[in-house]
């Protein structure tokens, strides 16, 4: 493979690469945070599971709603300080703020009051999300135009985004504690605030710290005001379009689709068969085994496999990094039979770092390959640029899959013939849970293999968009 050395001026500078993890941070702490928030909900703070529904479910609607609108504002946005930045900084004040005001309820205020207060903190908070998030994305795909760097650049995010999936796990331990916390609700209210005032900090770091492209060569973007609303929208679907019609693109989305859904519709099932198998129902016993599975798979996907697959992908290019550590992925899936042993707990960790190798190589690739993919919508279709609306789109394809993941994963438990009612599972529902927690995310991960196997946006075709791009408009 031919290698070509980055630029020094296509170099994003450390601090800068930092500072967009700082964002990353944020944007994975803040949902990693609320998985853990949500169990007190009902448990703590007495919110019927029905009611819970309802407010977990609205304002992720209105969040999928409103993720690519708020790409298309970003993209088409003309201001002194960027198309990004002044949505990343407000948006995160406006998140970190809503977050740490949602959960400052009490089992004293009522069911009513609580339910009432809560949904309208929601959609407060999930606005602000919208705001954040979308631009977010769309800035780390702008920062660099080179092939690798941009890899590298995903590297450092995803690293420190593991931060959050190392942390979070121990919220539930933080919480319950009776040394800690008096009651739970109030470890809710009060680690709230901590986890709220951090996200605020780190999601402003992208705004004060990293660059922007330079907006005096961009063309093509609609003016954005009330009276041009018609034109706005009609421009607005016309970018969709050209998302969802663009080849590599939806490569992109299937892969990520298959993976990233495999993996969540099984993901809590290793908690299942900590409890059930290795410890016979006994929670207790357990102890803090399910919590240190999650960490230590965050930290070995940080400090091991997104390292490897940075170093792959300049080596053997990012499809073909992609076919690797997803086939790594499979056989750390099916050592998990040999690595679930009744006796010997520790085992349980033997199959993490092939594991690790499916998701850490999801998003780290598939990120640095979207903003690829954004020249090639360029060069197709010119300016306006669509980052960020490439960025919502692909982002509201994992939010669709995850809750079709969650129903599966749903699903597949009952199948299987889980008994919540019980403490000891029969043999054969234990039998049948561990086949589903192997089999799942291992054909999911073939079959996008099969999705990307004829993805053609290779480095050489990359350069050669860029090289054409900086010729007929100069760079950027």
């Amino acid at each position: 493979m031919e290698k070509h050395k980055t630029a020094s001026e296509d170099v994003v500078p450390v601090g800068q690469k930092i500072a967009f993890g700082a964002g990353n941070l944020t944007n994975q702490l803040l949902p990693a945070a609320l998985g853990i928030f949500m169990f007190f909900l009902v448990v703590s703070f007495k919110m019927s599971p029905y009611k819970a529904g309802i407010l977990a479910a609205i304002p992720r609607f209105m969040d999928a709603v409103l993720d690519p609108i708020m790409g298309y504002i970003s993209d088409n946005t003309r201001s002194r300080w960027g198309r990004r930045k002044p949505y990343i900084f407000a948006g995160a004040i406006l998140v970190g703020i809503s977050f740490m005001a949602m959960w400052q309820i009490s089992p004293q205020n009522g069911e009513t009051f609580n339910f009432i207060y809560f949904l309208l903190m929601s959609l407060i908070f999930y606005l602000g999300y919208t705001i954040f998030a979308a631009p977010l994305i769309g800035l780390g795909y702008e920062m660099t135009p080179d092939y690798n760097e941009r890899t590298r650049l995903m590297a450092i995010s995803q690293v420190m985004g593991q931060i959050a999936w190392m942390i979070a796990p121990w919220f539930w331990f933080i919480i319950s504690r009776p040394e800690i916390y008096s009651t739970p609700d109030v470890g809710v209210r009060n680690l709230a605030i901590w986890v709220g005032g951090l996200c605020l900090v780190l999601g402003i770091m992208p705004a004060l710290f990293c660059k922007e492209l330079d907006q005096t060569r961009l063309t093509g973007q609609s003016k954005l005001s009330f009276k041009e609303l018609s034109a706005n929208m009609k421009h607005f679907f016309v970018g969709i379009k050209q998302t969802i019609y663009n080849k590599p693109f939806l490569r992109l989305c299937g892969a990520t689709f298959l993976v990233f859904n495999g993996f969540q519709t099984v993901a809590q099932f290793s908690f299942f068969i900590i409890i059930y198998y290795l410890f016979k129902g006994d929670q207790a016993a357990s102890g803090q085994f399910p919590a240190w599975f999650g960490t230590i798979s965050a930290v070995a996907t940080a400090v091991l496999v997104i390292p490897i697959i940075t170093w792959m992908s300049t080596h053997i290019g990012k499809k073909n990094a992609f076919v690797v550590s997803s086939l790594i992925s499979v056989v750390g899936y099916g050592l998990k039979w040999y690595g679930f042993h009744p006796g010997m707990p520790w085992l349980i960790f033997m199959p993490i770092p092939l594991m690790s190798f499916g998701i850490g190589g999801l998003f780290t690739l598939m990120m640095s390959m979207t903003a690829d993919v954004c020249d090639y919508d360029e060069l197709r279709n010119g300016m306006p640029r669509k980052e960020a609306l490439f960025g919502a789109v692909y982002w509201w394809m994992v939010k669709l899959g995850t809750s079709l993941a969650l129903l599966v994963s749903g699903i597949v438990l009952s199948a299987v013939g889980f008994d919540q009612n019980v403490q000891v599972q029969t043999a054969e529902t234990i039998t049948r849970l561990r086949i589903a927690d192997i089999s799942i995310p291992s054909v999911t991960a073939l079959l996008a293999i099969i999705v990307m196997w004829k993805y053609n946006i290779t480095e050489k075709r990359a350069r050669e968009i860029r090289d054409e791009l900086v010729a007929r408009r100069g760079k950027l």
